[in-house]
């Protein structure tokens, strides 16, 4: 009877021994667990709150830099330019919507100063084109640069400077 016994006790304390073992395993697995994720996560949350202190900077004009370098900003030209266009098989009727992309708030005053000068420019550099030329992506991109270079010279006569960065089209329709 007492070999019984002794064989119960050994077999309840292995036992014991295993749920033991068991939880520790588990333990050191969520804390590596844990640790991972603070390691690789915890640096990320530090470069986000980096990032939300430097929007913050910008929004109250702390680090702005000015003139030239300054901040994007968007000048839209009040209306569309609406023009035909020869094509090789007919004329085509097109419109474009166009925003400027200048820098800094000196140059956005400037911009939108000149307004009638910057519309007939545009439309002149439009109209000059081609429907055949305006179908294919490097058509228009080659009318947007070539917008843009007559644009900047028209404002560098009339301002005496460059204001204008990019011709960005905001919409583009032919028939």
């Amino acid at each position: 009877m007492a070999a019984d016994d002794d064989l119960k006790l050994t077999e309840s304390k292995w036992g014991l021994k295993k749920i033991i073992l068991l939880a520790s395993a588990v333990v050191v697995v969520l804390i590596v667990a844990a640790g991972a994720y603070f390691y690789f996560l915890g640096g990320k949350s530090a470069e986000s709150a980096d990032g939300a202190e430097a929007v913050a900077n910008q929004a109250s004009g702390e680090n702005r830099p000015t003139g030239p370098e300054g901040n994007a900003l968007y000048v839209a030209m009040p209306r569309p330019f609406v023009f035909n266009v020869p094509g090789s098989a007919r004329d085509r009727l097109v419109q474009i919507k166009v925003q400027l992309l200048v820098r800094g708030s000196n140059n956005e005053t400037v911009a939108q100063r000149h307004i009638p000068l910057i519309e007939a420019s545009l439309l002149e550099s439009f109209s000059s084109a081609s429907a055949d030329e305006m179908v294919t992506t490097t058509g228009k991109d080659a009318l947007k640069n070539k917008a843009l270079s007559d644009l900047q010279q028209a404002l560098l006569e009339v301002a005496g400077t460059v204001v204008v960065e990019e011709v960005l089209f905001t919409s583009f329709v032919m028939q």
